[in-house]
């Protein structure tokens, strides 16, 4: 018998799995943290004998190298890729043993990445696994601009044959197991693992076949849409890449040195960043002013990640020291491997003397209404991404995305800024770094949908063509 344990990061919407027998296992696509992967096979009591890549990865550091290094275990890359260090290079039609009866097959399926391999996993020589990385994955496949601008097209077309060759080689009940697709911005549509079961957290290759985009349009059908759907690419993603062929450095996550008040007050005012990881109802309430919000309980290293100038040094405050750590955890999966400092507790004691703690106002789209019904002097910044964005907006609003505000400050026009997402949380980062450039703000948390309920002026392009985006 075989077993198959999936090891979720869910603030980058990955999997990585570890794979094997009674003796022995295989990890695909670890994950930075590898403490996790060794913990699964410590549970499992097996040994991890290979270890494996499916492409370079664009969207987090790997794991793999050190894993590999500390298991002894035999790492697996596929050839193609340009990387830095000793692999195994891995080609099509390649098999690696497992355990007894249990073994890997090499599938090259070009398309996320020129190189990009899936692996089959095999028992007594029956394929009951497909590792598919980010070939084909639930309800859709990951995207095909990644690698270069230029290579997009044809990529796109490699990735709808390498999907039909998954289909027609696999039987209907072998499960497919994606490394990207939930939630993470490696999969072509924020949809993307949406199918399959009703929860969206696995599938079937007979689901596949039935449902996925790719394998029930035709090419040119699927290239067109394919490419029309494609969202922001997040700005760190231009580091993964580089920085996993080059081979990462082992992680460290120790804790990092204790800041006190006036060395907060030294780094904001050298202009570094300072991150507030508390919710975003507290950070309203009071906070360091010139401080920024990402929750911890948010997607602090996908947004923190893609807005912070690479390399600049990053102070973290939390409520506690298991928040600074889980924060810095995720982080280090994105190459922010050690934070300069942190610290522990409340504004209280993160203000210099003499100070106070700053505070904005938040509110809901009624209050934004209202607002607007006395004729006060309001700006509605609307930070949602521009896919979201093309489904209509608040009639008037001022469209920047989140990842930009800090640069586009400047184009913020002047009063109070209401600002809003979907949801709350993205609003939340932006209201900060409104605040700490010394604007009035109000931040919006509040679902969308309640705009329409709060007698707001909806535009809707879609439904009422012709009409232009005002920002």
């Amino acid at each position: 018998m075989f077993f198959v344990d999936v090891l979720e990061t869910e603030g980058l919407g990955n999997r990585s799995y570890l794979a094997g027998g009674a003796h022995a296992a295989v990890a695909v696509d670890p994950p930075r943290d590898i403490d996790r992967v060794l913990a699964a096979a410590a549970r499992r009591e097996v040994r991890i004998v290979a270890v494996v890549e499916t492409h370079v990865h664009n969207d987090y550091v790997t794991g793999g190298l050190e894993l590999a290094r500390l298991t002894g275990a035999r790492y697996l890359v596929p050839a193609g890729a340009e990387v830095a260090y000793a692999r195994v290079p891995v080609a099509d039609g390649d098999v690696e043993p497992v355990d007894e009866h249990l073994a890997l097959r090499a599938v090259a399926t070009p398309g996320h990445t020129p190189h990009h391999t899936a692996y089959v996993l095999e028992e007594a020589g029956r394929a009951v696994a497909a590792f598919t990385g980010g070939s084909l994955l639930i309800g859709g496949v990951g995207r095909p601009d990644l690698v270069e601008p230029r290579l997009t097209g044809r990529l796109a077309r490699a990735q709808h044959a390498s999907a039909h060759r998954l289909a027609a080689e696999l039987d209907d009940e072998v499960a497919v197991l994606p490394t990207h697709g939930f939630g993470s911005f490696c999969g072509s549509s924020r949809a993307d693992g949406t199918r399959g079961t009703a929860d969206g957290t696995r599938s079937t290759m007979g689901a596949e076949k039935a449902s996925n985009p790719v394998l029930v349009q035709d090419v040119d059908t699927f290239v067109e849409d394919l490419l029309a759907g494609l969202d922001d690419v997040p700005a760190y993603y231009a580091h993964m890449g580089p920085t996993n062929a080059g081979g990462p450095a082992p992680v460290d996550l120790t804790p990092p040195r204790r800041a006190d008040a006036g060395e907060i007050a030294r780094r904001l005012a050298a202009g570094e960043w300072v991150v507030d990881l508390r919710g975003r109802v507290a950070f309203a309430a009071g906070h360091v002013a010139g401080t920024f919000n990402f929750e911890v309980d948010g997607q602090p290293a996908t947004y923190l990640a893609w807005m912070i100038p690479w390399g600049k040094p990053v102070t973290l405050l939390a409520a506690s020291a298991e928040d600074v750590a889980r924060a810095q955890r995720e982080l280090t999966r994105v190459g922010i491997d050690r934070p300069a400092a942190a610290a522990v507790g409340s504004p209280a004691d993160w203000v210099a003397d003499g100070s106070a703690p700053a505070s904005f106002p938040r509110s809901t789209f009624a209050g934004l209404a209202a607002a607007r019904g006395r004729g006060e002097d309001v700006v509605v910044l609307d930070v949602r991404r521009d896919g979201e964005r093309a489904d209509g907006w608040i009639e008037g609003s001022v469209h920047i995305p989140v990842h930009q505000v800090h640069r586009r400050l400047h184009e913020v026009p002047d009063g109070t800024v209401w600002v809003h997402c979907a949801g709350g949380m993205r609003a939340a980062i932006a209201a900060s770094l409104l605040d700490a450039a010394g604007r009035d703000v109000v931040a919006v948390d509040d679902a969308y949908a309640a705009a329409a309920d709060a007698g707001l002026p909806l535009v809707s392009p879609r439904t009422a063509p012709g009409v232009p985006d005002p920002a």
